[in-house]
């Protein structure tokens, strides 16, 4: 849990701070904007023949090379013109679904084990009548598969029945803890989208308020408000694929390694019906 808060935390404060950029940049472009406006109009009113000459090859100089903007200024730009009201709780769900993600992808990969080289070792310590140094190699290896084998161990003078029981419910347990979370990334990956709908709903609401308000269906005024209106559900919709494509990516590791429990934990009944049979000969 405290892995998961840090990562939430190190996550907001990163997205949060990008956020601020975004409206910083915003404000100063702006700014910026109406500085070199002020500058013109004043050129303009002191030498008004000077400023038109040289107007128009300023003017061609910027329409043969116009200015490109990368993707993240797009990004930015399409956020802010988003209105922070429905970005917000949208970039919100990015962000406590990409660190669920994130934890998800550390403690999978930190579960993945050796399970031949593991269960061969074990395998030797048992044919050298060394339980606890079998017991000790499965609380030093790391992952669900070495905790499997250490409660089949734990048993080991009980009987095969109960060492396979214990075997099954301890398995049980950890696919458990490997799906941890899974449904709260489900949960924002069925919200993103909405919460775009939402604002779009309400965004257009807002355009038609406009156009009774102007009495006159005007292009302009129906076009800007369904422009901020719809860039909330393209937001809503790229943070369901992003966090859609994690998800299955994770649920594929998971299957992987509840096969790899279930394969090995048939050769690890194996090796204890073959080391029980040699201790009793």
């Amino acid at each position: 849990m405290k892995k998961l808060i840090s990562l939430v935390a190190i996550t907001g404060v990163l997205f949060f701070g990008a956020t601020q950029n975004m409206f910083a940049q915003g404000d100063k472009a702006a700014a910026a904007k109406t500085e070199a406006a002020t500058a013109e109009a004043g050129d303009s009113i002191q030498n008004d023949s000077n400023a038109t000459a040289q107007a128009a090859p300023a003017t061609t100089a910027e329409e043969a090379v116009p200015a490109k903007k990368g993707f993240h200024e797009i990004l930015k730009e399409k956020f802010i013109e988003g209105g922070a009201p429905w970005m917000t709780p949208i970039l919100i769900c990015f962000i406590i679904g990409l660190a669920l993600v994130i934890e998800r992808l550390v403690y999978l990969n930190m579960s993945r084990t050796n399970a031949e080289k593991l269960l061969k070792k074990v395998e030797e310590a048992l044919q050298s009548n060394d339980l606890e140094g079998a017991k000790e190699i499965c609380r030093n290896t790391r992952g669900p598969i070495a905790s499997i084998f250490y409660q089949g161990l734990d048993r080991f003078n009980e009987g095969l029945d109960y060492i396979e029981k214990a075997i099954v419910s301890y398995g049980g347990v950890q696919m458990g803890r490997l799906e941890t979370n899974l449904s709260w990334i489900g949960l924002f990956i069925a919200l993103a989208p909405m919460l775009g709908f939402l604002g779009t709903v309400v965004g257009m609401v807002q355009a038609f308020d406009d156009i009774e308000t102007a009495g006159d269906i005007s292009p302009t005024i129906v076009a800007s408000g369904m422009k901020v209106a719809l860039i909330t559900t393209v937001f809503g919709l790229i943070v369901a694929i992003i966090l859609q494509v994690m998800y299955n990516y994770i649920l594929s590791v998971i299957e992987k390694l509840v096969n790899d429990m279930e394969d090995s934990s048939i050769s690890f009944m194996d090796v204890i019906f073959r080391s029980q049979n040699t201790k009793k000969q």
